[in-house]
C-alpha cells in the first residue's frame, strides 16, 4: 500500500525533479485575500502573482497546500462524517505556471504522473473540457489517447474558473476516476453525474482570459497554469478505497479514537469517529496556524469546528475530555510533513483540553434544555428558531451544533426565528448603550459593529495583510469615499494594525492598492473596544468603501512596540519578586520610544532596589524564553496564577502571556491582549531611567529597552568621558575626584563663611582694620554695634551676633546681610538688658525697613528678613529708633 505521506511526497517530487520549485505550505489565515476566511486552495497564496502584483524568482512551483473549508461560502461543515469526500481540513496538491509552460505541458504532465508514475489504469480515467475549448479537446486526444466519449464537453461554470467577477480567468479542465460499475451514478455531465461511481480527482485550470464584471474581454499576456488535486482523494484511488476516510491516514486517527472510547468505530458510531478525526485536524492546523477559539471571526470558526467534535465525543461515552488525546497521533501521521504541528503541539493539547473542560460543564444543561425543547416533536417537526438561540446565548452552542444534534432524529431548526432572535438581541443591546460622552460619535461606531461586525486583528501573526474597507468616518460623519489631502479614519474587516489599548500605543504605517492609494496611518484607535479605526491622512489616490486595500505596519515601530511591552511584564514580575506582592500595576503607558509603569509602593525605591530590578529583568532578556500564549477564561488564568492588568475589560476569553522560567515555573504570567516578542532576547536591553512618586502609594518606573537603552547609555558614558576631560582625568576616576573637589570646596565654603563673619566683626574690607573691633555707639545708656554686610551666609548670622554680643559684654549688636538683592537681619541683647529691651522687637522693626513682614526669635536672640536689600541701612536705623 502506498501511504498517504509516499503520495504526497511521490507528487512534490515529480514536479521538483521536471524544474518546478518546491514551495512550502501557506499559513491557513490568508493574509493576501481579505474575503477568504481560510485559506481554501492550492492557488490562494499565489493569487498575487498569477494576477501580477508580486514576482517570486520562479516561473513553475509545486506545493502541498494545507486547506480549511468549514465557513463562509465554502463551508463543508454539515456533511462532514456522513459522506465519502467531505472534510473540514485537506490537502490541495498542485502544479503552478506563471507566464511558462501553457495547456499542452499541463495535460502532460497530469498524464505521465497518474498513468506511468502511480500506475491508474487509464481505461478508469475521464477527462472534461470547456465546450468551446477544442484546443484542450485535442490535446487530451493527442496526449492521453483517450477516445473522445472520453472527452465530456462541459458548458457550465463548473469548468470555467475565475478568480472573481474581474481579473484572471479561463476554462478547466477536470480528471474523473472510475471506482467501478458496482457503485451507483454516471459521468461528468450525464443524468447520473451526481452518484458516487465517478470522482473528480484533478482539475486543470488553464488561465488565459481576462475579465471586467463577469464578462470576458480578453487574453492574459502570460496565460498560467493552476491545478490542484485532493490528497485524500488521490490518496484513496491508490489504495484501493473508495471512501477518503478508508485510507491510512484517517484509519490511524479513527482507530485510535475508538480505542480511548472503547467502542466500534463502525455502525453507528461511524459518523462520531469521522467527525472526531477529520475535526481534529482542521483545529490542531489552525492552532498551530496562530488562530485561536474565539467568540467571533476566524476563532468562532475554530470553535464552531472544536465543539462539533467534543459533542461527538460525549455521543461515544467519553466520560473525561478526548481531543487533546489524539494529537500524538495526528502529529505521528503529519508531524514530518508540517514541522508546525510538532512545534504547536503543546498549545494545541493545552488549548484543546481546555476547551473541551470548559465545554463540557455546558453541555449537559444544553443538551437537557434541547431535550425538553424537542420533547413533543417527532421526525419532520422544526424546534423553533428562539429556543436555537436561546441555546447559543446561555450554553454557547452554535446554530450548526443544534442542528447537528437534532439530524439523527429528523427534527429541523427554524433559521430564520434563529436569526430573528439575534437581531433582537442586537437592538436591545444597542439600546442600552452608554457610549463614552460622544453620542454622535459613538452613534456611529455602533452602527459601523452592528452592520459590519468587529474588524478581526491579523497581527499577532503579522505586520502586513489585506483588508477590505467597511466604513469611512471623516469629521464625526460617515463617508463614502475620501480624496488626496484629505484626513479620515479607515475601518477594514480584518487588520494587522493594533488599536490602542491596554497601556499600548496604537499601529502607525501605510493603507495603499493598486489604483494610486497611498494613506498615511499616524495612529490606529479601538473604538467600542472592537472596531479598529486606522487614523490616515490620504497622500495619493482615493479611498473608497468596498475596496480592498494592503495594510502595511512601520514594523520597525511595531518592533519597539513590542519589546516595552513584554518588558512592562518582566519588570511588574521583578519589583513583586524584591518589594513584596503588594506591589500591583496602577497604570502603564508602551509607547515606541519608552515605557511608563506606575505601581503601588508605600516608598521610594532605594538605589540597591532599583539596580537588583533592573537586573532581574536583563538575566531573564539574556536567557531568551520563548515567550507562550494560551487562551482561557478569566477565571482559569487568574486561578492558574496570571496577573490581571489595571484598566483592563475582560471578556468571556483571554490571552495569558507567559515569560521567563522560575524554577518549573513561568516567571511571569499576565493576561494580556497586546503585541510581544517572540523571545525574551528580542528586547536586546532593559535600562530605568527614573523613579518617581505619582500620587499617595503609587510610584512610579520609566525605562527604555533595546536601541533607545543603548543610546541612553552611549549618552552617559559621552557625558561621563567630557567630564573626566574638563577634569583631567580617567572616566573610571571622576567619581573620586568630584568627591575630593566637593570636600575642598566645603572647607573653600568654611573659611569664606568665617572670613566674611570677621570682616563684619572687624571693619570694612581693605581697611587695614579687619583685627580690630569695631566701637559700639551709645545711644542713651545702651551700647550699640550694628553693620550691613554683602555676602555673609544667613546661616552665619547668629554665631555674629554671639561674637558681636560677647565684645560688647552689654548692649545691643545688629547685622544685615544683603544677598541677590535680598536682606537678612540679626539681632542680639545681652542678658542684663533682656528686662527693658527685646530683641523680638527691634527685628520685627528692621524687617518693616526691608518690605517684609514678622521676624521672631526670643528677646536676647531675633531673626527675620525683607526683599528689598536696598533699605538694609535704613533697617539699622530702624533698630536704633527702637533704642531712643
Amino acid at each position: 500500500m502506498t501511504s498517504t505521506n509516499d503520495i504526497r511526497r511521490a507528487f512534490l517530487d515529480y514536479f521538483a525533479g521536471t524544474g518546478h520549485t518546491r514551495v512550502p505550505s501557506a499559513p491557513l489565515v490568508p493574509y493576501n485575500d481579505p474575503s477568504l476566511m481560510f485559506v481554501n486552495a492550492g492557488m490562494v497564496p499565489f493569487k498575487n502573482v498569477f494576477t501580477g502584483l508580486e514576482t517570486r524568482d520562479y516561473t513553475t512551483a509545486t506545493s502541498s497546500q494545507k486547506c480549511v473549508r468549514a465557513g463562509g461560502k465554502h463551508n463543508d461543515l454539515d456533511n462532514v462524517g456522513y459522506t465519502a469526500r467531505h472534510h473540514t481540513f485537506f490537502e490541495m496538491l498542485g502544479n503552478f505556471s506563471f507566464g511558462d509552460y501553457f495547456k499542452e505541458a499541463a495535460i502532460s504532465h497530469a498524464w505521465t504522473l497518474l498513468t506511468k508514475e502511480w500506475g491508474i489504469d487509464p481505461d478508469r480515467l475521464t477527462a472534461t473540457v470547456y465546450h468551446t475549448d477544442n484546443e484542450a479537446f485535442e490535446l487530451w486526444k493527442k496526449i492521453a489517447g483517450l477516445p473522445e466519449e472520453r472527452i465530456i464537453r462541459i458548458a457550465t461554470s463548473d469548468n470555467f474558473w475565475a478568480m472573481g467577477d474581474n481579473g484572471p480567468c479561463g476554462p478547466c479542465s477536470e480528471i474523473f476516476y472510475d471506482h467501478g460499475d458496482h457503485i451507483p451514478g454516471g459521468p461528468p455531465g450525464s443524468p447520473d453525474e451526481d452518484g458516487d461511481r465517478f470522482v473528480e480527482i484533478w482539475n486543470l485550470v488553464f488561465m488565459q482570459n481576462v475579465q471586467e464584471a463577469g464578462v470576458v474581454i480578453g487574453d492574459l499576456p502570460r496565460p498560467s497554469i493552476d491545478t490542484g488535486m485532493g490528497l485524500e482523494r488521490i490518496a484513496a484511488v491508490l489504495q484501493g478505497k473508495h471512501d477518503n476516510y478508508d485510507i491510512d491516514l484517517f484509519k490511524a486517527l479513527i482507530a485510535e479514537s475508538g480505542d480511548l472510547t472503547h467502542t466500534s468505530t463502525d455502525g453507528e458510531h461511524r459518523a462520531s469517529h469521522r467527525i472526531i478525526a477529520d475535526h481534529l485536524r482542521s483545529t490542531s492546523f489552525l492552532i498551530a496556524d496562530g488562530v485561536l477559539p474565539a467568540n467571533e471571526g476566524r476563532g468562532y470558526v475554530l470553535r464552531r469546528i472544536m465543539r462539533r467534535a467534543m459533542r461527538h465525543a460525549h455521543i461515544l461515552g467519553a466520560k473525561d475530555p478526548l481531543m487533546h488525546r489524539l494529537v500524538p497521533s495526528l502529529v505521528a501521521e503529519m508531524g514530518g510533513a508540517f514541522p508546525e504541528l510538532v512545534r504547536a503541539q503543546p498549545l494545541i493539547v493545552e488549548t484543546l483540553e481546555r476547551e473541551e473542560t470548559r465545554f463540557r460543564q455546558t453541555l449537559d444543561k444544553g443538551l437537557k434544555l434541547l431535550d425538553e425543547a424537542t420533547a413533543a416533536l417527532g421526525k419532520g417537526d422544526t424546534l423553533a428558531g428562539a429556543t436555537a438561540f436561546k441555546l447559543y446565548d446561555t450554553f454557547g452552542f452554535p446554530y450548526d451544533l443544534t442542528e447537528d444534534a437534532l439530524r439523527a432524529q429528523g427534527i429541523a431548526v427554524d433559521r430564520a426565528g434563529f436569526d430573528d432572535a439575534m437581531a433582537q438581541q442586537k437592538a436591545a443591546a444597542r439600546a442600552a448603550w452608554k457610549g463614552s460622552g460622544d453620542t454622535a460619535s459613538d452613534d456611529i461606531w455602533y452602527d459601523i459593529a452592528d452592520t459590519q461586525g468587529s474588524t478581526e486583528f491579523t497581527g499577532y501573526a503579522a505586520t502586513t495583510g489585506e483588508g477590505e474597507v467597511v466604513a469611512l468616518v471623516r469629521d464625526g460623519a460617515r463617508v463614502e469615499s475620501a480624496a488626496a489631502g484629505e484626513s479620515v479614519m479607515i475601518v477594514t474587516n480584518q487588520t494587522s494594525f493594533y488599536g490602542e489599548s491596554g497601556g499600548q500605543a496604537g499601529d502607525s504605517g501605510v493603507v495603499s492598492n493598486t489604483g494610486g492609494l497611498k494613506a498615511s496611518v499616524t495612529d490606529t484607535g479601538k473604538p467600542l473596544g472592537k472596531l479598529h479605526a486606522h487614523h490616515a491622512t490620504i497622500e495619493a489616490g482615493t479611498i473608497k468603501v468596498g475596496d480592498v486595500v494592503r495594510l502595511d505596519v512601520d514594523a520597525a515601530r511595531r518592533n519597539r512596540v513590542r519589546a516595552n511591552h513584554s518588558a512592562t511584564h518582566l519588570l511588574h514580575a521583578a519589583l513583586r519578586r524584591q518589594l513584596g506582592e503588594h506591589v500591583t500595576q496602577k497604570g502603564s503607558l508602551v509607547a515606541d520610544d519608552r515605557l511608563r509603569f506606575d505601581f503601588a509602593h508605600p516608598k521610594a525605591l532605594s538605589a540597591e532596589e532599583i539596580a537588583s530590578v533592573e537586573a532581574e529583568v536583563n538575566r531573564h532578556i539574556r536567557e531568551n524564553d520563548a515567550v507562550t500564549t494560551r487562551l482561557m477564561t478569566p477565571d482559569d488564568a487568574i486561578e492558574a496564577g496570571a496577573m490581571a492588568l489595571f484598566g483592563e475589560k475582560y471578556g468571556d476569553e483571554v490571552r495569558v502571556l507567559s515569560m521567563g522560567r522560575d524554577s518549573d515555573a513561568s516567571w511571569s504570567v499576565e493576561l494580556c491582549g497586546g503585541t510581544h516578542v517572540d523571545a525574551l532576547g528580542d528586547i536586546a536591553l532593559f535600562k530605568i531611567t527614573s523613579e518617581s512618586a505619582v500620587s499617595s502609594g503609587v510610584r512610579r518606573i520609566e525605562a527604555l529597552t533595546g536601541e533607545a537603552a543603548r543610546l541612553y547609555l552611549t549618552s552617559r558614558e559621552e557625558a561621563l568621558k567630557a567630564a573626566a576631560a574638563s577634569l583631567k582625568t580617567a572616566p573610571e576616576d571622576v567619581p573620586a575626584r568630584v568627591a575630593a573637589m566637593a570636600e575642598q570646596l566645603k572647607k573653600i565654603e568654611r573659611e569664606l563663611a568665617e572670613a566674611k563673619k570677621t570682616l563684619a566683626l572687624g571693619g570694612g574690607a581693605g581697611s587695614g582694620q579687619a583685627d580690630e573691633a569695631p566701637a559700639p555707639e551709645m545711644i542713651g545708656d545702651v551700647a550699640f554695634l550694628g553693620r550691613v554686610v554683602d555676602g555673609l551666609d544667613p546661616k552665619g548670622l547668629r554665631g555674629a551676633i554671639d561674637d558681636m554680643k560677647t565684645q560688647l559684654k552689654s548692649g545691643v549688636a545688629a547685622l544685615v546681610a544683603v544677598n541677590d538683592g535680598r536682606a537678612s537681619v540679626a539681632v542680639g541683647v545681652t542678658d542684663d538688658l533682656t528686662a527693658r529691651i527685646s530683641a523680638v522687637d527691634l527685628v520685627k522693626a528692621a524687617v518693616a525697613a526691608l518690605g517684609g513682614q514678622g521676624g521672631g526669635g526670643r528677646p536676647d536672640m531675633a531673626q527675620g528678613g525683607g526683599p528689598d536689600g536696598g533699605e538694609a541701612d535704613a533697617a539699622i536705623q530702624a533698630i536704633k529708633a527702637g533704642l531712643t
